[in-house]
């Protein structure tokens, strides 16, 4: 099948025949299930990559998946920061967010990359309603402190309302949240948080049936210099000794630990796969191939 696909990109009739009886039984169990989408890294700041994410929700969209898209910018908010002349700050590798730079952060999150993709999904003919973790009282966080130290606007989200996202999603539109929280109550400011960990929250609120994480390598490599070490499968019980043995290491870590908090919380299926790789998400949902790593 993939020699085919590398010596003919235009299959023949029984090529094709054979990818769309593979996709039957996965098209049948999908219509009706929630999907949860982190959206980042190279899949985010490539136009190719980002188009061909688009077109996968749409996809998923019109069969009947109901398709959450939860997304951050770390690349975009540095390089707004710096066009106004201000420098990013960093305390053990989390951002800190002064006043000035919280404006900035919801600005280009909640403003500009927001209704960026939405459009792109509008001209990929789908039908997106653009959020933030404010809208409706989505998201409520409490101010972070990481060991101890003060990292300004920074928030961790403690409850999730995800009743607005519910009438989206039963209207047949593609909400599309980025993250940016709202303070609890009694507590006016608005914070920004990690768009993983929120992704992760948002599937448990919606009793997803899966959450996936788009991200910039391939998945859980037994070693990062041999791309074909690539470990397809980690169970939640396994994962400590995996970091024990510095297979799991960096920034890896918090992306593991998100598809565990979303596992725990009850959602069956966690990925992490390779949004470098186009229309991966079809992959993963529809064929028998799979790909990234999955924690189960």
């Amino acid at each position: 099948m993939e020699e085919n696909f590398v010596k003919n990109p235009r299959l023949d009739n029984s090529s094709w025949s054979d990818v769309l009886v593979q996709a039957l039984p996965y098209f049948r169990h999908w219509v009706g299930k929630t999907v949860v989408v982190k959206y980042g890294g190279n899949a985010m700041l490539n136009e190719n990559l980002k188009s061909a994410v688009m077109k996968d929700l749409v996809l998923l969209n019109t069969i009947g998946v109901k398709v959450v898209l939860v997304h951050g910018g770390g690349p975009e908010i540095n390089h707004m920061l710096e066009r106004v002349g201000k420098e990013s700050k960093f305390i053990n590798g989390l951002r800190y967010t002064d006043f000035e730079t919280m404006e900035i952060v919801q600005m280009v999150l909640t403003g500009k990359l927001n209704k960026d993709i939405c459009k792109i999904i509008e001209q990929e003919g789908g039908n997106a309603v653009g959020l933030s973790g404010v809208d409706s009282g989505l998201l409520r966080a409490k101010k972070l402190e990481k060991d101890g130290v003060d990292l300004g606007f920074v928030g961790e989200v403690e409850e999730v309302h995800p009743e607005i996202i519910e009438s989206l999603l039963n209207e047949g539109f593609i909400p599309v949240v980025s993250s940016v929280a709202m303070g609890l109550q009694g507590d006016s400011n608005s914070y920004n948080i990690n768009a993983d960990t929120a992704a992760a929250k948002i599937a448990i609120a919606l009793n997803a049936e899966k959450f996936v994480q788009l991200t910039n390598v391939a998945g859980v490599l037994r070693d990062v210099n041999e791309p074909g070490s690539l470990i397809p499968r980690i169970h939640i019980e396994d994962v400590q000794k995996f970091i024990d043995d510095g297979i799991i290491s960096g920034g890896m870590i918090p992306k593991i630990e998100c598809c565990m908090l979303a596992r725990r919380g009850g959602v069956p299926r966690t990925h992490i796969i390779d949004g470098r790789v186009p229309h991966s998400l079809l992959i993963e949902m529809f064929s028998d191939r799979g790909i990234g790593t999955m924690i189960y």
